[in-house]
């Protein structure tokens, strides 16, 4: 499998649950979604230096050619509402310097896109987009804009031009997470905030070649993302009062982002976007829960804000919290997975996202049951902050 933490996915981590022993299996038996898993990795990872090399370049010809940098940040940081991600004049000048050079681009680039999250959707997004194109040339219900290009270069053209679009956009929130959480990468965070608005607006200019109902769709799920990460920062600030109805709302930031990325692999066309967009909405949340517990047994301490910390808080207990997490990730799958069985028959790629969301379940059960061998319960119940009456 594709992930910056190679050791969740080898042999020992893959027998020490049900789903690992799932996905061996697979492997040994080749089934169809391992055979369509492995095609589409081996094509993502080929493809990957080169899209990093014009990322990095494209990142540089934007800054080169911006007159006013203060303008463009300024304007990046309205539009998400984060004073976080503003600079100095001196703080532009001195990253500008720093960024000048290809090589030095190149390393900040790199380390954004070190994330389980780019790494593991270029080749589910790629089969989305191939699976949505099938289902247009088999003549079925499900018709869709993929039919007004047969020509396989501009077809070719179109999916990278949306898949790297939507890749960018989620590259975005891996700066943006660390210089609100400032957990990571400290020594980068101003480089990051310069970079921001131009990966906004390369994904932008990506998105928009597939016309205006696809940029629309991005744009929708943009300021959805942008509720959840809000809501998120507001618990930050005092992670006592969290409640469930605002952990579902910053939930946003998982579901609007991956959700509309799926819709827009189907163009967003109707009824084939909005089954991607559940299925991969659902499968984002439910992997925000996995994610959640790693973090918690990296630092020993629980996230803020997070489900573990609203369900220890509310029980008590961060065992009985992590134990609660653990249930709302399957959760989240199911759903998941009911979109799965909406998908139509026509479409071939569906034994690829059902391998896809048993990887997603190893991950979750994994990190819970990393949490259960540090048995670090009393730091975890120490690290809870006291519940307001």
């Amino acid at each position: 499998m594709i992930g910056k933490n190679q050791s969740v996915f080898d042999k020992e981590a893959l027998m020490g649950t049900k789903p690992g022993k799932q996905i061996i299996k697979q492997k040994i038996f080749k089934s169809k979604g391992f055979k369509l898993f492995n095609r589409y990795k081996e094509e993502a990872e080929s493809g990957f230096p080169d899209f990093a090399r014009r990322f990095t370049a494209d990142l540089l010809r934007e800054m080169d050619s911006d007159p006013d940098p203060a303008a463009t940040l300024r304007a990046f940081a309205d539009e998400v509402g984060s004073q976080e991600m503003m600079l100095s004049a001196s703080g532009i000048e001195k990253a500008t310097t720093r960024l000048a050079s290809p090589e030095e681009m190149g390393k900040r680039v790199g380390r954004i896109l070190d994330s389980n999250f780019v790494k593991m959707t270029f080749p589910v997004f790629n089969a989305l987009f191939d699976g949505a194109a099938a289902v247009a040339e088999s003549g079925s219900a499900y018709d869709s804009s993929h039919n007004n290009n047969n020509n396989n270069d501009g077809r070719r053209e179109l999916r990278q031009n949306v898949v790297e679009g939507h890749i960018l956009a989620i590259d975005l929130s891996e700066p943006m997470d660390r210089i609100i959480d400032k957990d990571e990468d400290l020594e980068y965070l101003d480089d990051y905030r310069l970079m921001n608005p131009y990966i906004l607006r390369l994904a932008r200019r990506r998105i928009s070649m597939a016309g205006d109902a696809v940029l629309n769709s991005f744009e929708k799920g943009f300021a959805d993302a942008r509720w959840g990460q809000d809501a998120d920062e507001q618990m930050k600030s005092d992670p006592a009062a969290i409640t469930g109805e605002q952990m579902e709302l910053s939930y946003k930031k998982y579901r609007a982002v991956m959700g509309t990325a799926g819709r827009n692999m189907a163009l967003a066309e109707r009824p084939l976007g909005d089954i991607f967009y559940l299925g991969m909405a659902k499968a984002a949340e439910g992997v925000g829960c996995g994610n959640e517990m790693e973090d918690s047994v990296r630092d020993k301490a629980i996230k803020r804000p997070s489900w573990p910390l609203y369900y220890s808080l509310l029980s008590g207990s961060s065992r009985v919290g992590f134990d609660a997490t653990l249930a709302k990730a399957g959760l989240y799958m199911e759903d998941a997975r009911l979109a799965v069985g909406l998908l139509p028959e026509e479409f071939p790629n569906t034994p690829l996202l059902e391998l896809l969301f048993v990887t997603m379940d190893h991950y979750n059960q994994y990190w819970y049951g990393q949490l259960q061998q540090i048995n670090a319960w009393s730091e975890l119940d120490a690290s809870l902050p006291e519940m307001q009456p």
